[in-house]
């Protein structure tokens, strides 16, 4: 008996004890890049955002708004940037559209990006491109290695902004030598927008460091950050106290809402000029409280790195081992494991049909387009990775 739960215990990530809810220990889990599970302190935090509620009714928001600071706080710690300057929103949609609102697209109608970009991005430059009075040009994202010199290069004088990820969605690529971009925008006097949400919390981001100071950055918590949904951020840069989004809510004028007559639409300093309105505050209840779970382990997005290249490392030496047909799926080999963010992409013509069987095996994975996407997180152990593997060696033999 001792020895049996021995061997559990050997295939058993001591983190696992802390995501109980998620029965992490007992799944093969491997949608990390796409949704992570909560450790139980979210779980709690969802309780006292209830009690808060019943207990003081409309008199919660004091409390909420701390939580809605300790928010920011998480996020400026994992960005290097100042508390004041995150901004708080239920998506990146809803922040993106704000940032967008507040350029001056009458005199700089153009924007520059790429072909690899996440829906949100993708779906609002081509819908914005439908009417005819944006120019939106796309700078194809690979080779990956050359495309911050080609987007910098696209950036002229009627840029408004270039809007691009630093780590790409579908090929887990990091994209290099961002200050290059950052760059030709402050000459040109374009804002850079980059969607850093592949990034925050597993591969470190430093502003100053990586010549992003101007930066906006926006990005959320439902995937290494493991705050759930509702937990989205933008980072304003310093100096842009003068822009005036139009997609604001009253919250942006709480502090001025007794004023009898205004002379124009009033705006809320730091974060509260890119407020919306009334929200659901659970969110930020369980956010705070895992950000201090976080802490408190110590989980920082370096010890995080760590992990997550040791657990990419693993998957790719595993499948590599398989030795499967490439003409059935294929990982790429010219990408070096340290030019990964948190996830494997795999490459197949039948990636939904694998990930599918996969599902029905009990391994979860996901798949957009040819790329079957593998993410691991900090609480897997290493033996489930490697069960997951030999798992989808099975499948693809039998594709």
């Amino acid at each position: 008996m001792k020895e049996a739960d021995a061997g559990r215990e050997s295939r058993t990530n001591p983190l696992a004890k802390h995501y109980s809810r998620f029965r992490v220990a007992e799944r093969l889990l491997l949608t990390g890049h796409s949704h992570q599970a909560w450790p139980d302190a979210g779980f709690e935090g969802q309780i006292e955002a209830w009690s808060d509620a019943a207990e003081l009714v409309d008199d919660k928001w004091e409390r909420a708004f701390a939580k809605a600071d300790r928010v920011r706080q998480g996020y400026a710690g994992l960005l290097g940037a100042a508390t004041d300057e995150i901004a708080l929103g239920t998506s990146t949609f809803e922040l993106v559209t704000r940032f967008l609102s507040a350029l001056p697209l009458a005199e700089r109608p153009r924007f520059v990006s790429t072909d690899g970009e996440f829906h949100t991005l993708r779906r609002l430059l081509d819908r914005l491109a439908e009417t005819g009075a944006l120019e939106i040009v796309k700078i194809a994202a690979e080779p990956v290695e050359t495309l911050a010199e080609r987007l910098a290069a696209a950036i002229d004088d009627r840029t408004t902004a270039a809007l691009l990820s630093s780590v790409l969605y579908v090929s887990s690529r990091i994209v290099p030598d961002l200050r290059v971009v950052a760059e030709a925008c402050g000459r040109a006097g374009a804002e850079l927008l980059l969607d850093a949400y592949h990034q925050v919390n597993v591969v470190p981001l430093s502003l100053e460091r990586d010549g992003l100071a101007e930066a906006f950055v926006v990005g959320g918590g439902y995937k290494y950050c493991q705050l759930g949904e509702g937990n989205c951020f933008l980072r304003v840069p310093p100096g842009r106290e003068a822009m005036r989004p139009v997609l604001t809510g009253w919250y942006s004028e709480h502090a001025t809402l007794s004023a009898v007559k205004r002379d124009a639409v009033a705006y809320g300093d730091g974060p509260l000029r890119w407020a919306g309105s009334t929200y659901d505050p659970t969110s930020h209840y369980r956010a705070a409280r895992v950000f201090d779970f976080f802490e408190a382990e110590r989980l920082t997005p370096e010890r995080l790195r760590q992990v997550s290249q040791h657990q990419v490392g693993l998957l790719a030496g595993s499948f590599d081992a398989l030795d499967l047909d490439p003409r059935v799926i294929a990982r790429p080999r010219d990408v070096p494991l340290e030019g990964l963010g948190g996830f494997l992409s795999l490459r197949s013509p039948r990636a939904g049909e694998i990930s599918a069987r996969l599902k029905v095996r009990g391994v979860s994975t996901d798949f957009r387009g040819t790329a079957l996407r593998l993410g691991p997180a900090p609480y897997l152990a290493d033996a489930q990775l490697t069960d997951a593997i030999g798992i989808l060696g099975e499948v693809v033999k039998n594709v």
